[in-house]
C-alpha cells in the first residue's frame, strides 16, 4: 500500500508540473478518488497552488524562486501614500504564475480572472527596469542580485527576483515582495531631500555627469534619451517626483538638445486636443546640457501613487494584436468593453497629432492608461517628439523631406483637429531660439507643407 501511495504521489506531482489542472481530471488520470487527490494536496502543502472560483478551481505545482516556493506578497501604495496589501504572486511549473490581479482593478481576460497567467501578470512587465534606466540599473546591481548585466536577457524569474529585492520606486503603484516594501517604508521614515529651485540646476548637472560616467551604451544614438529620476520643488506641482531627460554637451549633441525642446513644445500643443491630457514639462539648461523635466503622472504628492499600465502591456494580455497603430488597439479595447469610445477618440487625435509632427517612434510603450475598476482611461501624453529628425545611428542627420500623411474621408474631422495643433507645434518650434536655426528652417517648411495639405483635405 505504501508503495502504491508513493507512486500515486509521484505521478500527481508530475501531472501538476505540466500546468494548472482540475482535481477531477487528476483523479481520473491517476485512477483514484477525488478525496485521495485532496489528501495528497494537503500533504504537499506550500508546493501546490490552488486558484479559481468554485466549479473552476484548478491546481498547479509551484516553481521555486531562488530556492523558495512561498507566495511572494504583492503590495500597492494608494493615492494617500499608504501601503496596502494586494494579494500575492506564485510562480508555477513549468512556467507562468498565479495572481488575482483583478482584485486591484486591472482589466483581465477570463483565464486571468481565475488568477492564471502564462507568464507574469502584465503590469509587472511595465515595472521591469528597461531602456536607459534599466541598463543603468543592471550595470550597477547585477552582481549583487546575480542576474545578467543586460535587461534584455532577463526572464520571468529574474524579473520577479529583481522586483522583489529592489522594486521600491518603479512605474505605477505596485510593489512585489516584502523587501521592496520595506525599502519604500525606509524612504517614508527618512525621505530623500527634495531639491529646492535654487540648487536644482547644479544638482541636475551632477546627476547627468554621474549617469554618463557609468558608460551606459545605446542611449541617444538608439533614440533613447539618457535620463534620471529626481525630486524637486516647483510652484503648482502635483508631485515633486520627476523624470529628467538630458542632452550631451558640445555641438555634436545639439540635435538632441533641439529635440528635448521640441518634446516640451509638442506636449504643450497636444494639450489643445479635445480630451487629451499631457505630462507637465519644462526645459532647463546647465553647463552646456539641456534638461527636459517631466512631472510623473503615476505619483501624487510626496508618497501617493496611481496605477498606470502601458498600451503595450495591456494589449499584449487582452488583445494580442501585432499592429503598431494605437488606433487599432484602442478600437479593440472598446469592443472588448475596457475603454470608452470617447477615450478611443482622444487616442485617435493624439495618434494623428504624432504623425503630423513627424513622430516616427510611436510604439505601444509610448501610450499609457490609468486603471480603475477593470476599466482604462488614457494617461497623460508623453514622449511626443519629432523623432524623424533624430540623428541616425552613425551620427548623421536625416535629410529626407517630410511629407504630411493624409486622412481617408472618414478620418477627416479628427485629422483636421490634429492638424490645427500640429501647426501650433511647427510654428512654435520654428520660432523658438533654443532650437538651432537649420532645424527651425526645416520646421517652417513643414508648417507650409501641412497648411497646403490641409487645403486639399
Amino acid at each position: 500500500m505504501r508503495t502504491r501511495n508513493l507512486e500515486v504521489r509521484q505521478r500527481l506531482i508530475a501531472l501538476l508540473r505540466r500546468g494548472p489542472v482540475r482535481a477531477a481530471d487528476l483523479a481520473r488520470q491517476l485512477d483514484v478518488s477525488a478525496r485521495t487527490v485532496l489528501r495528497l494536496f494537503e500533504e504537499l502543502g506550500a508546493d501546490i497552488c490552488r486558484g479559481g472560483a468554485t466549479g473552476r478551481t484548478r491546481y498547479a505545482a509551484c516553481r521555486p524562486l531562488r530556492g523558495s516556493s512561498a507566495p511572494i506578497p504583492l503590495f500597492h501604495v494608494d493615492a494617500d501614500g499608504r501601503l496596502q496589501e494586494g494579494g500575492g504572486l506564485r510562480l508555477l511549473q513549468p512556467d507562468g504564475a498565479w495572481c488575482a490581479l483583478d482584485r486591484l482593478g486591472f482589466p483581465v481576460d477570463d483565464e486571468a480572472r481565475d488568477g492564471w497567467w502564462p507568464g507574469l501578470p502584465y503590469p509587472l512587465y511595465d515595472m521591469q527596469p528597461q531602456g536607459y534606466l534599466g541598463r543603468q540599473f543592471a550595470r550597477q546591481l547585477h552582481l549583487d542580485l546575480e542576474v545578467p548585466d543586460d535587461p534584455r536577457d532577463w526572464g520571468d524569474d529574474e524579473i520577479a527576483w529583481i522586483l522583489s529585492r529592489r522594486g521600491a520606486d518603479l512605474p505605477g503603484h505596485l510593489m512585489l515582495g516584502e523587501q521592496a516594501a520595506r525599502l519604500w517604508q525606509a524612504e517614508v521614515l527618512a525621505p530623500t531631500p527634495v531639491l529646492a529651485e535654487s540648487t536644482l540646476l547644479a544638482a541636475y548637472h551632477d546627476s547627468a555627469e554621474r549617469s554618463v560616467s557609468l558608460g551606459i551604451a545605446g542611449s541617444s544614438a538608439a533614440g533613447d534619451f539618457p535620463k534620471f529620476l529626481s525630486l524637486r520643488e516647483h510652484a503648482g506641482q502635483r508631485t515633486p517626483h520627476v523624470l529628467v531627460k538630458f542632452s550631451g554637451v558640445g555641438e555634436s549633441s545639439r540635435r538632441w538638445s533641439d529635440l528635448l525642446v521640441c518634446e516640451h513644445l509638442a506636449l504643450g500643443a497636444a494639450a489643445g486636443l479635445s480630451g487629451v491630457d499631457v505630462a507637465q514639462t519644462r526645459i532647463l539648461a546647465s553647463q552646456g546640457r539641456t534638461f527636459l523635466e517631466s512631472e510623473r503622472f503615476d505619483r501624487l504628492g510626496r508618497f501617493g501613487r496611481l496605477p498606470v499600465v502601458s498600451l503595450q502591456a495591456v494589449s499584449g494580455h487582452l488583445l494580442g494584436l501585432g499592429a503598431r497603430d494605437w488606433r487599432e488597439h484602442a478600437r479593440a479595447l472598446v469592443e472588448a468593453g475596457f475603454l470608452s469610445s470617447q477615450h478611443a477618440a482622444s487616442i485617435d487625435r493624439l495618434w494623428w497629432f504624432g504623425r503630423l509632427i513627424a513622430n516616427g517612434d510611436m510604439h505601444l510603450g509610448n501610450c499609457a492608461f490609468r486603471v480603475a475598476d477593470g476599466r482604462l482611461t488614457p494617461a497623460p501624453a508623453y514622449d511626443m517628439v519629432p523623432m524623424d529628425y533624430a540623428p541616425l545611428p552613425g551620427g548623421e542627420l536625416p535629410t529626407k523631406v517630410w511629407q504630411p500623411p493624409l486622412p481617408l474621408p472618414g478620418e477627416r474631422p479628427i485629422w483636421l483637429e490634429a492638424c490645427r495643433q500640429a501647426l501650433v507645434f511647427w510654428s512654435a518650434a520654428a520660432g523658438d531660439s533654443r532650437i538651432s536655426e537649420p532645424l527651425r528652417k526645416v520646421f517652417r517648411d513643414n508648417a507650409n507643407r501641412l497648411e497646403d495639405a490641409a487645403g486639399r483635405v
